[in-house]
Formats: structure tokens, C-alpha cells, sequence
């Protein structure tokens, strides 16, 4: 049998791959389990402290966009629980990294697409800070303030899938800005304005409800809002579940496509820059 042949029939399966990755980007987070901890009270602390401004607000202006004092306090701790696995404040890919050393090079000839390859192992980073950094702070919240629990077990199901895109919807725009560094270099400043945008337009600051119009229409039509307001809508029962999973899912495929295109075009601009 030619050598080709049989090196392709030893090759795993790209499902195998994928998965394998997934289990390779899980391991890797949990090496790092003393700054997951940190992290979980980290986010416990500021759940506590941002719990008491909502309940300042809402008592202020009881029915405020919608939400009672318990849900505002459930929506407080289910966007921290968002933090690690969404990594909302940005980061968490080697592609800049990567793209810095020149290793991109070899990234962008892989038989797998590098989009795919990083979201897969993102995928695992989120499973893992899942377990890690979101479980402590809601059973924290729990505990201390009483949690809204949705009784339907279609409504876990709808939020499952919700939460699922939303981590998809945020690999998708930090792997536009991380790959944007082959470009511009340096994606300090891309990174800051990343980190502005995602914490005012998704809903972590103050829940997008509460926003004026027109504002708040704007906000709620943005990709920053299906990370982090869609979902805790859905949980919470305020949202339309096939509209919103609908919105995600159109986003998602939109940052998705769009990190297509731009590693297509990365890899004409490093073979340029390789002379």
C-alpha cells in the first residue's frame, strides 16, 4: 500500500480530532486550578457587591425593565457565572500569541481549519471554567440571596442551548480581534476597545432592559447582547426562546463566517510577509 494511503487511513477521523482537542483545551485550564479558584471568589465578590447596587436600584424603581428584585439578583450572579467560560473580558486564544512568534505559519497549513481547530479547543477552556469559576459564585448567590429557578425542564433545556451559543458567540469575536493582530501588530488597543464594547453592550455592567431608548434597541441588536443578556432572558422566561436562539444563532454563523474569511486572508498576508 503506498505510503500516502496508509498514512491516511491512520490519521483519526476529524470528529476524533475535534474531540480530542476539546479534551486537550479542558486538561490544559485545569493544570491551572489555583487561578480558576481565585477567579471563582473573585467573581463571588463582586456578584455580592453588584447584587446590593441591583437591590438598591430595583427597590428605587421596583418593575424596572421588567424584573423584580429577584430576578435582578439572579441576573447579577448568572453574568458572573458568565465570565470565565465566555471569557467576556476577552482573551483566552493563543492566535495572538502565536501570531506574534511567526507559529501561525504552521497553524494556517494544518489539514484542519484553524477556526474550527481554536474553537474546539475553546470549547474545552469553557467546559472546564464552567465547572471551575461559574458553579462557585451561583451556589454562592444561592445561598445568600435566594436564585430564581426555572421550574420547566424545557426552559433548563433552552437555556443550555442558549448559554452553548454564547460561548460560540464569543469565541467568534475574539478570534476576529485576536487574528486582527496580523494586521495591526500590536492588538493592545484592539483589545481595550473589545473590552469596552463587551461589558457595556452585553448586559455584565447593568441588564440592557434598564437601557433608554433608542439605546437599548440598539444594544439588544447587537452580537455583545447574545452572549450574556440573551441568555439570562431566556433563563429568567422573559425572552421569546425560538426568536432568541434564532439571534444567536445568526450571530454566531456571522462572526463565524467572518473569522473564515479573515484566516483566508491571513493566510495570503503571511505567505507575502514570508517573502
Amino acid at each position: 500500500m503506498p505510503p500516502f494511503h496508509r498514512r491516511f487511513l491512520t490519521q483519526p477521523p476529524l470528529l476524533s480530532l475535534y474531540a480530542q482537542l476539546v479534551r486537550y483545551g479542558f486538561r490544559k485550564h485545569a493544570t491551572y486550578w489555583g487561578a480558576a479558584a481565585a477567579g471563582a471568589f473573585t467573581n463571588t465578590v463582586f456578584g455580592v457587591l453588584r447584587a446590593y447596587v441591583l437591590i438598591a436600584l430595583w427597590r428605587a424603581r421596583p418593575g424596572l425593565g421588567g424584573y423584580d428584585i429577584a430576578d435582578a439578583v439572579t441576573f447579577c450572579f448568572l453574568t458572573q457565572a458568565y465570565i470565565g467560560p465566555m471569557q467576556v473580558f476577552g482573551g483566552g486564544l493563543e492566535v495572538t500569541q502565536r501570531i506574534r512568534t511567526g507559529d501561525i505559519a504552521l497553524d494556517l497549513v494544518r489539514p484542519a481549519p484553524l477556526l474550527l481547530w481554536s474553537l474546539a479547543q475553546d470549547l474545552g477552556r469553557a467546559g472546564y471554567l464552567f465547572l471551575a469559576r461559574s458553579l462557585p459564585p451561583t451556589v454562592a448567590g444561592a445561598l445568600l440571596f435566594g436564585l430564581v429557578l426555572p421550574g420547566d425542564v424545557a426552559v433548563w433545556a433552552a437555556f443550555a442551548a442558549s448559554f452553548a451559543l454564547g460561548i460560540v458567540i464569543s469565541f467568534g469575536w475574539r478570534y476576529i480581534v485576536a487574528m486582527a493582530t496580523c494586521w495591526l501588530r500590536d492588538d493592545r488597543g484592539l483589545a481595550v476597545v473589545s473590552l469596552v464594547l463587551t461589558t457595556f453592550f452585553s448586559g455584565l455592567m447593568l441588564p440592557l432592559v434598564i437601557f433608554p431608548e433608542p439605546l437599548g434597541t440598539i444594544a439588544g441588536a447587537l452580537p455583545w447582547a447574545a452572549m450574556v443578556q440573551v441568555p439570562a432572558d431566556v433563563y429568567l422566561g422573559k425572552a421569546d426562546v425560538p426568536g432568541a436562539l434564532a439571534f444567536q444563532a445568526m450571530w454566531a454563523a456571522v462572526l463565524l463566517s467572518l473569522g473564515a474569511l479573515i484566516t483566508r486572508a491571513a493566510r495570503r498576508k503571511v505567505v507575502i510577509d514570508g517573502g
